[in-house]
């Protein structure tokens, strides 16, 4: 398993271990490279982190696949005139997660389009449905868990064979900081979140022979076209919910119906900038193969999942670290 060492040999075992003794917070941020030669397919690009992604990526000279569902759409065509515009080197085409066919047949057209291999993954899509544990039907439990987790699993089957050929590549999976953190009334969002964490780091370990990376990014609360979404599907379930459900979490209810106290608006004052992410996601991008993380926080106040993160890399490599898969686990968290 000596090939598993791979940031250390691209990268350097002493220039690691001191980048890793500076706290996160104390480095200074690099500035963004170009991103020129690289090809992207981001999905849930209508609105929000996948957009504004799909574009800033373009616009630093990366070839993009922005994806969503549901096309012909007006944002698909603005998309578009801005890609024709600026002449950015952006292609629009159809993906709606849930379906494998159309997984399978966005990334087929990327790859074809691309000639060759997918360089970066970013699995964008997903939805966030509010409200007490009990209160969430099964009918919003499948469509959280099969366009947050299922989506992300779906794309990353049908991408990695080619990246698996090429021995190089990056899959970007979109957590939260409730996939570390849990907050009463999340519904099962943070469920879905804490999935992704989990299979993305035992991706992570798997593909370590291969060449391939997986960076999982952890946005705190930003203004995006989720909160629009969330409080849509939310409101459809308190409409729906029964009250032998309901009735032991009134006042966790009352905030489920749209335009409640304390709901979340679609800005604030003072609210962080949602480009944050998409910068993040290209700085990653653009460091050399063998030195990105495996986790990124990304959000201007405290990152409480931090601590969170610290205490597990130590407990995986403390786990792995003298069995068969530890050239695997210091490989990623080393």
């Amino acid at each position: 398993m000596s090939d598993i060492s791979r940031r250390h040999l691209l990268a350097g075992s002493g220039a690691l271990a001191a980048a890793a003794a500076v706290p996160a917070a104390a480095r200074p941020a690099p500035a963004t490279a170009s991103l020129a030669g690289k090809s992207f397919l981001v999905t849930g690009a209508s609105s929000g982190f996948g957009r504004l992604g799909a574009l800033h990526y373009a616009r630093l000279g990366a070839r993009v696949f922005a994806t969503m569902r549901n096309l012909p759409r007006p944002e698909g065509e603005e998309l578009a005139r801005i890609a024709q515009d600026e002449k950015l080197d952006l292609h629009v085409l159809p993906l709606d997660v849930l379906s494998e066919e159309q997984a399978e047949a966005a990334v087929a057209e990327a790859e074809k389009r691309n000639g060759g291999p997918l360089d970066v993954l970013v699995n964008n899509a997903g939805i966030n449905i509010h409200g007490p544990v009990e209160v969430q039907d099964m009918e919003s439990v499948r469509l959280s868990f099969d366009t947050n987790v299922f989506g992300q699993h779906r794309l990353v089957r049908a991408v990695l064979p080619g990246m698996r050929r090429r021995k190089s590549g990056l899959i970007v999976n979109v957590s939260s900081q409730v996939g570390r953190v849990v907050m009463p009334a999340g519904g099962v969002y943070s469920a879905t979140k804490f999935a992704v964490e989990s299979a993305s780091e035992q991706l992570a370990y798997e593909l370590a022979p291969h060449g391939i990376e997986v960076c999982i990014i952890q946005p705190g609360g930003y203004p995006t076209g989720i909160g629009a979404n969330r409080a849509r599907l939310t409101a459809a379930l308190a409409a729906r919910a029964e009250s032998r459900h309901t009735d032991g979490y009134p006042d966790l209810v009352a905030r489920m119906k749209p335009a409640a106290p304390g709901a979340q608006p679609a800005s604030w004052p003072g609210a962080p900038d949602p480009l944050d992410v998409p910068r993040a996601i290209a700085e990653i991008a653009a460091m050399p193969a063998g030195t990105r993380p495996l986790r990124r926080p990304v959000h201007p106040a405290p990152k409480p999942q931090e601590a969170i993160n610290r205490v597990s890399a130590e407990t995986q490599l403390a786990l792995l670290g003298d069995g068969p898969y530890g050239p695997w686990a210091k490989a990623v968290l080393d």
